[in-house]
This record gives C-alpha cells, sequence and structure tokens, in this order.
C-alpha cells in the first residue's frame, strides 16, 4: 500500500511512496508523532535526480528488513531538497559541521525538537569500506536513545546552539574590500587548470558565475588572463562529454579532470546559468562557438524541459533502466548500427569511441564499454588533421548528430522531474532575454515573455507574495529569498530587451515585498526564509557563492541595478549594507563569493547609466539600441524613455521626465558616476561616451 507520500507534490518525495518505511512529509504531524512515540526523527533529505538517493532507496528504504527496524525506531521524514531549500541549508551546515563533508543523501537524526545529534550522507544496507550499514546502525541507535538519552541530547543542544551562534553573528562592518575583485582572481588563477580549463582536479563544476565574475573582471581591468581563463573553461567544456553532444545541455558536473565524464543528470538552472556564461562570453569575445553553444543549451531546454502550461521543468535525471548514464552512452557496436559504415568510423575517431569504452560505472569503477562522446579538438583543427573543408566536415557531423539523436530516442529516457521552481524559471527568463536581444532572435524574446506571464500570473499571490513550487495545476509553497532574488534578475534583464515599464514595475514591487520579508533590519542583509516561517530551529543567511549565486549575492546586484534605474539611492545603500554584513567572509576566501562580486563590479564601476529618448519604432532609435547591444557594457543599465509624458515611465523613474529627444531624433543620455555627458543624437558618440570606440 502507498504510505503518506502518496499524496505529495514532490517528484522526489511520490518516488518513495510505495516504499515500506513509514514516510512523513516535513511538518507537524511528524513532529507530534515523535513527540507521542518518544522516538527520534530520521530526516532523508535529496532531490529527483540524485543518483546516490536512488542507490539508498533501493538498497534500503525498499527492503522490508531495513524499513522495519526503521519503522520501528524512528519518525522517519522525506524532504526534497529542490522544494525545501531552507532546511536543506540548514541540515547540510550540521552534516558539514559535524562530519567536515557534505553531499546527497543527505541523512541527519533529530530529536523530537529538531535538534540534530547525528549527520551523514549515504549509509549502505550492510557494512562495507569501512561504512557502518543500517542494519547494524540502526539498533546502535535505538539503544543510545534508551541507555545514553541525556548525552543525546546534550549533543543536539550543543549542535543547535552552535548553529544559534553562528546565525546570530553581527557580520564584519566594513565595506567589502576594493582588493577582493584582485585577490579573487589571484586565488583563481593559481587553482586554473591551463590545459582543461576549470579551476582544481576531479571532480569539475562549471561554476558560470565564477566565469562570468572573470569575463567582467578582465573587461574591467585589461587583465587579459582572466578573460583567457573563462574563455579557455568554456571551449573545453563545450568539447567535453560534461556537454551532449547529440541532444545538447550540459550535465551536472564532470567525474574527472578532463570535463570527459559526467554526472548525467541535467538541471535547469545549469542550462540557465551556462547559457548566460556563453552569451556574455560571445559579447566580451565575439566567438562564434560561444553563440552556438549558447543557442545549443536554449535548444535543449526550448526541446525538453519547457511544460505546456508555461515555465521550465526542473531536470532530467541521470539514471535510465536503472543504470547511470545509460541512456547516452555508446559502444563500438551501437554506433555502427545507428550510423553505417560510411559515417561510423569517422563519428568513433571523432568522439574517441573505442571497442574497450572510456565510461566506469560509478559505484563498480569498472569499464562498461560504453564511451561517452566527446571531443579532444574542435572541428576546425579536425579539418585540418583529416584534411577536409571545415564547413563539408560541418555538414557531416550534423548528419551524424541527427543519427544519433533519432538512434537514441528509441531508448529509455531518464526520468522527468516535472515540477516548475520560481527562482530557477527566473534565471532561465533572465538567461533568455539576455540571449534575444544579444543575438536579435524574437524566438528567444517570445519564450522569455512567455515565462514571465507563467510565473506571475501562476506563481503569485493576490498579495504580491510570490510562490515557489508548481506542479500538476496546483502552486504552493512560500517563497525563498532566492526565488524573489532570481525573478528579479529575471524581470531586470527581461525589462533591457523589451523595455516594457511593467517589467520593470514588477521588479520593483518584489523587491519592496523581498525588504518587507526577508530583510535583516538590525544588522543588515537578507535572511533566507521569511520571518513568518516557524518550523526552522535556526534562520540562517546564505553569502556563498556555490552551484548558483546566493540570494544576497543576487539581491546586491539587483538592489544596485534597480536602484540606478529608478533613481533610488537609499537602495544602493541597502546593496553597500549586504557588501558590508559579509565583508569579513569575503576577504578571507574572495573566490568563493565571486557572485557578489558581481555585484561589487557595478558598485565600484566604472557603471553607467544610459536614457534612450524617442520612439522605439524610429530609425534612429533602433540604431541606438542596436549600437548598444552590439557592444559589451556589463556595468551598465538602459532605460527607453518613449516620447511625450510617458507615465508609466515617469512613476518608476521620475528622472526621466526632463529627457527628450533632441530635434525630434532619438537622443542617449549617458551619466558616471552620478555626472552626465551632454546628451548625443550619434550612436558613435554614446559609445565613445561608454569607453567603447565603434568599430
Amino acid at each position: 500500500m502507498p504510505n503518506r507520500l502518496a499524496n505529495a507534490q514532490s517528484p522526489y518525495l511520490l518516488q518513495h511512496q510505495d516504499n515500506p518505511v513509514d514516510w512523513y512529509e516535513w511538518g507537524e504531524a511528524a513532529f507530534e508523532a515523535a513527540r507521542r512515540e518518544d522516538k527520534p526523527i530520521f530526516l532523508s533529505i535529496g532531490y529527483s535526480t540524485c543518483h546516490w538517493c536512488h542507490v539508498m532507496a533501493h538498497e534500503s528504504f525498499e527492503d522490508d528488513g531495513v524499513a522495519a527496524l526503521m519503522n520501528r525506531a524512528f519518525v522517519n521524514v522525506k524532504v526534497d531538497r529542490e522544494e525545501r531549500p531552507d532546511l536543506d541549508q540548514l541540515y547540510m551546515t550540521v552534516c558539514q559541521m559535524m562530519t567536515g563533508s557534505g553531499g546527497w543523501p543527505l541523512t541527519l537524526l533529530l530529536t523530537p525538537e529538531k535538534k540534530p545529534f547525528f549527520a551523514t550522507t549515504y549509509i549502505p544496507r550492510e557494512t562495507r569500506g569501512g561504512r557502518l550499514g543500517m542494519l547494524e546502525w540502526i539498533p546502535r541507535v535505538e539503544a543510545a536513545w534508551a541507555e545514553h538519552r541525556a548525552d543525546v541530547v546534550a549533543s543536539a543542544d550543543e549542535v543547535t546552539g552552535l548553529l544559534q551562534q553562528a546565525a546570530a553573528l553581527d557580520g564584519s562592518d566594513a565595506a567589502l574590500d576594493h582588493d577582493a575583485p584582485h585577490l579573487a582572481f589571484a586565488q583563481l588563477q593559481r587553482r586554473y587548470d591551463a590545459q582543461h580549463g576549470g579551476f582544481g582536479g576531479a571532480p569539475k563544476f562549471p561554476s558560470p558565475h565564477t566565469l562570468v565574475f572573470l569575463l567582467r573582471y578582465g573587461h574591467r581591468t585589461g587583465e587579459a588572463a582572466a578573460t583567457h581563463m573563462a574563455a579557455h573553461t568554456l571551449r573545453r567544456m563545450r568539447l567535453g562529454g560534461i556537454f551532449d553532444h547529440v541532444g545538447y545541455g550540459f550535465h551536472r558536473y564532470a567525474t574527472d579532470a578532463t570535463w570527459t565524464l559526467p554526472h548525467f543528470e541535467k538541471m535547469l538552472y545549469d542550462q540557465a546559468m551556462l547559457a548566460w556564461a556563453y552569451t556574455e562570453a560571445f559579447q566580451a569575445t565575439r566567438e562564434p562557438v560561444f553563440e552556438a553553444t549558447a543557442r545549443e543549451v536554449l535548444a535543449y531546454v526550448l526541446r525538453d524541459l519547457a511544460a505546456p502550461e508555461g515555465g521550465f521543468f526542473s531536470a532530467e535525471d541521470a539514471d535510465s533502466e536503472g543504470r547511470e548514464g545509460a541512456f547516452y552512452v555508446w559502444t563500438l557496436d551501437e554506433l555502427g548500427e545507428a550510423l553505417g559504415p560510411d559515417l561510423a568510423p569517422l563519428a568513433a575517431r571523432l568522439f574517441e569511441v573505442e571497442a574497450a569504452g572510456n565510461f566506469e560505472d560509478e559505484a563498480t569503477r569498472r569499464r562498461t564499454g560504453e564511451n561517452v562522446l566527446h571531443l579532444r579538438k574542435p572541428l576546425t583543427e579536425w579539418s585540418e588533421v583529416l584534411e577536409r573543408e571545415e564547413a563539408a566536415l560541418r555538414q557531416q557531423v550534423e548528419v551524424i548528430r541527427e543519427r544519433l539523436y533519432e538512434h537514441r530516442a528509441q531508448r529509455p529516457r531518464p526520468g522527468l522531474d516535472d515540477k516548475i521552481l520560481t527562482d530557477w524559471n527566473g534565471l532561465m527568463l533572465g538567461a533568455l532575454a539576455r540571449a534575444a536581444r544579444v543575438f536579435e532572435d524574437d524566438g528567444y524574446r517570445a519564450a522569455a515573455l512567455r515565462t514571465a506571464g507563467f510565473v506571475l500570473s501562476t506563481m503569485r499571490t493576490d498579495d504580491g507574495r510570490l510562490l515557489h513550487r508548481y506542479r500538476d495545476g496546483h502552486a504552493g509553497l512560500d517563497a525563498n529569498l532566492d526565488d524573489y532574488a532570481f525573478l528579479i534578475h529575471g524581470l531586470d534583464e527581461l525589462y533591457a530587451t523589451s523595455f516594457e515599464p511593467h517589467y520593470l514595475r514588477t521588479a520593483v514591487e518584489l523587491m519592496e515585498t523581498a525588504l518587507a520579508r526577508f530583510w535583516d533590519a538590525e544588522r543588515g542583509a537578507f535572511f533566507f526564509a521569511p520571518a513568518d516561517r516557524d518550523d526552522l530551529i535556526v534562520r540562517p543567511k546564505e553569502a556563498y557563492d556555490g552551484a548558483l549565486p546566493s540570494g544576497n549575492s543576487m539581491m546586491m546586484l539587483n538592489l544596485l541595478r534597480l536602484g540606478r534605474l529608478t533613481g533610488r539611492p537609499a537602495w544602493e545603500q541597502r546593496a553597500e549594507d549586504v557588501g558590508r554584513f559579509f565583508g569579513e567572509a569575503v576577504r578571507r576566501q574572495p573566490s568563493g563569493f565571486t557572485g557578489m562580486l558581481l555585484a561589487q563590479g557595478f558598485a565600484v564601476g566604472p557603471a553607467y547609466e544610459v536614457v534612450l529618448a524617442g520612439d522605439p519604432r524610429e530609425a534612429g532609435m533602433q540604431a541606438m539600441v542596436e549600437a548598444l547591444r552590439g557592444a559589451y557594457v556589463p556595468e551598465s543599465v538602459v532605460v527607453l524613455r518613449p516620447p511625450g509624458d510617458a507615465p508609466a515611465l515617469a512613476e518608476l523613474a521620475p528622472y526621466t521626465a526632463d529627457q527628450r529627444a533632441l530635434g525630434g531624433q532619438a537622443t542617449a543620455y549617458v551619466c558616471r558616476r552620478y555626472a552626465c555627458e551632454a546628451p548625443t543624437t550619434d550612436p558613435a558618440a554614446m559609445l565613445s561616451a561608454l569607453g567603447i570606440a565603434k568599430s
């Protein structure tokens, strides 16, 4: 019989609805049961596309013997980390404090008061490799709970006290160090892999916000090495197996140092952030490969992750047919079957497909005879090696890709996590809007408008608050800071593309709501959870930029940009307060806060405000807009002031009231550090005021 999780909305929780474990969802029913039955809470946190979550589920949660022990000893609670990132952050911090590391599945034991006294990640069914198995571990926990309760409770109180002390820190009292970007660059340079790109050894994560930081740092300072590090990393990732050469899109990370062997899950947020990074790399370098890659990523998202009702699904699993990567890997025989004798030898040589295989099973570390497709060098170099015209080779490779795609489509597809999350959709909205204006693509613009329309009509309540998750016709879960931060970012990008005041106004309204619900009026910066959430033992603030920029980092940038767009110096002061609160943490490890350093780069400048006054349909205005969008000026905001009174814009940005088209011609007003150049009707003069010589 299905357990309590049968009523859940989360695809991850629904994966466990038929377990013999008596699972609860996180909530008062579970806490009350723990108090009533005098049992500790077994808290299991994971997500639907997590490979080792699946392994632990198959080994233990689907096993009647393990389940019987769990049901006897614990009140068992399942949490989807993507639905409750606040709980995940809080208890992941506990795991890192107690063990020095973390990951998923995340496994904790809590008192009925939600205080943690044990934390780890994956636990095998039986003891092996130095890891105590569930069958041996659970009876030991039962004995400790029964015989040494005072020690267990004392440990839980101590851990909770440390969490509360950390959350109560006043932060630093100095603005972000102006040397922090230089120190971050130096740290990244020391860890940089000059051969393969990326930073450090295996495993390697894309960290797109770090690459964007390097692009902007190189542009701002003239440090060519920073631009090279970002560009080379992006090139190597596109060639590697972390990129899906058949269906496009990027896998989660590489398990090796060469980007060859991926962890195969595909996450919406990775696609959004990498589309941003590749689009910005094209702006900075004009290299066609970066535009092509951004378009390929977006093609994957629009084809495979777009929800029929609007917005985008969360992820595709790493596993299919019970194995990680089964959908994506190829044997030499499969390649021949799909391509035939004419194309198979070329594909095998280009993509290094061999009989022995290059793919290792992550659990056994044994080669399976299967291959992850990857390129050691770009097709430009291959054309020289093969003595073929590059255009002809590219055409052949596209035929290979299409045939492999058709062949692969017959395989069982990995599972789809079909929930729609506001924060990740905000990131994708931003990526689509940026790509639309940089590549002058109306299809991306339409997709961005459709995404914004869905999120704002479905994920926002009548009183202006955001909801976090939508699935199967139901929106729910009160939003976190990241939902506001990433959606505001997406709306800012959409305004820059569409110049529709509605999106700027909505961004401003959401910022006002976020300040009311998340801002710490006593010490500055934003809490991750709103003040009225009552099921957390600690209300933390997050600033470290991990797989994604933190909500505080993105909010700092949002405050600066919206402050300049709307003429609100108070919001720029709030941004400075965010930087001040986290200044000491950034000083200690600046390369861990590259998202926050993006905001600092805007604050320190040079940053520009541009008001374009005139009719957006007029040829002169279109020339102005095209000139701006063809330039790389990342630290800038642009407002379009239409003719007449423009009441919608005047309400949002009163300072634009007197900025009008001169002589009926499109006019640019360029300001820097609160000082404005003389207005101009010449696109070249506008670019010159922005420090750019028109090519």
